[in-house]
């Protein structure tokens, strides 16, 4: 393994010979797989584009994540500028290195937006992603090669495993009594905090848990459909995203330095999920602009 790291910090040295020209392009191109650019990114589908595509895409981002902080947990493998002193950190990051977050989410998203838009054009647009993306976190410094193709190998699996069973396990969920999908979709991601309790996973738990319960509630007392004039569905991203925003940041900033830290974050990543899945989706019906469905949930 040893001889495996040295070989990537010569790769990492190789590309940041390019530092700080190229800072700039890869720091955009990093953004184009955090949290930050998924915030506008998938409330704009679920919102804007198509409800569907958009409450699973979200799922499956979930999903990716819990399994991404999970396999770095295991491996707990450092990161280049942390292993050789010599790699420079052009951007700054705490957890452990294998696998690339940022690679499999790209692998995982794009792969199912690719399957379900099916154009040439935006397979291009996907296969140019999953190549910058991660060639950015390399040069950054802070991933290996070898983290960017256990991303690559992790990104493609979860993929597979959502595009085969999702559709089975969504026909099962939508069959049972609205108090066991509540139960399911509370109780089945906070378990995970028996196992191992730190700020990655109560942010994907909390989200998952608020967001979980807003689509429930949601196809049974909203019902929204994102058809309607493109005014309407900008509109609705637009008056969407600054709730969103205004409770990610502002309940970061409130509760900054208050214990317990873990369960404030819990809430504040479910309060953004709940909003994002059933919240927006309400105001945009009693603003008339999102009409309701009326095939029953």
């Amino acid at each position: 393994m040893g001889a495996i790291l040295r070989w990537g910090i010569d790769v990492v040295l190789w590309l940041q010979q390019a530092s700080p020209s190229l800072d700039g392009l890869f720091k955009t191109l990093t953004f184009l797989g955090s949290e930050e650019f998924y915030l506008l990114l998938l409330p704009l589908v679920y919102w804007s584009v198509d409800r569907v595509i958009g409450m699973r895409l979200i799922v499956l981002l979930l999903f990716s994540n819990l399994v991404n902080t999970a396999v770095k947990l295991l491996a707990a493998q450092p990161r280049p500028f942390a292993y050789d002193a010599r790699v420079k950190a052009i951007t700054s990051e705490v957890s452990f290195g294998f696998p690339s977050g940022h690679t499999q989410n790209t692998v995982a998203v794009w792969g199912y937006l690719g399957s379900r838009v099916r154009a040439g054009w935006f397979w291009l647009l996907a296969g140019l992603l999953m190549v910058g993306v991660p060639l950015s976190r390399i040069y950054l410094g802070v991933h290996f090669p070898t983290d960017v193709l256990g991303g690559y190998l992790i990104g493609a699996i979860v993929l597979w495993l959502f595009l085969r069973f999702w559709k089975p396990v969504e026909r099962w969920f939508c069959g049972v009594a609205l108090v066991w999908q509540l139960a399911i979709t509370m109780f089945a991601p906070a378990a995970l905090l028996a196992f191992h309790v730190s700020e990655s996973v109560t942010t994907g738990v909390g989200t998952m848990v608020g967001m979980g319960v807003g689509f429930v509630l949601e196809r049974h007392w909203v019902r929204f459909e994102t058809a309607g004039p493109i005014m309407h569905r900008v509109l609705r991203f637009l008056i969407g995203l600054v709730v969103l925003i205004g409770l990610w940041a502002g309940l970061r900033t409130l509760f900054a330095g208050i214990e317990p830290a873990m369960v404030l974050r819990f809430i504040r990543y479910g309060l953004v999920g709940l909003w994002g899945a059933f919240g927006a989706p309400w105001l945009f019906v009693r603003l008339r602009i999102a009409s309701q469905s009326t095939m029953p949930a």
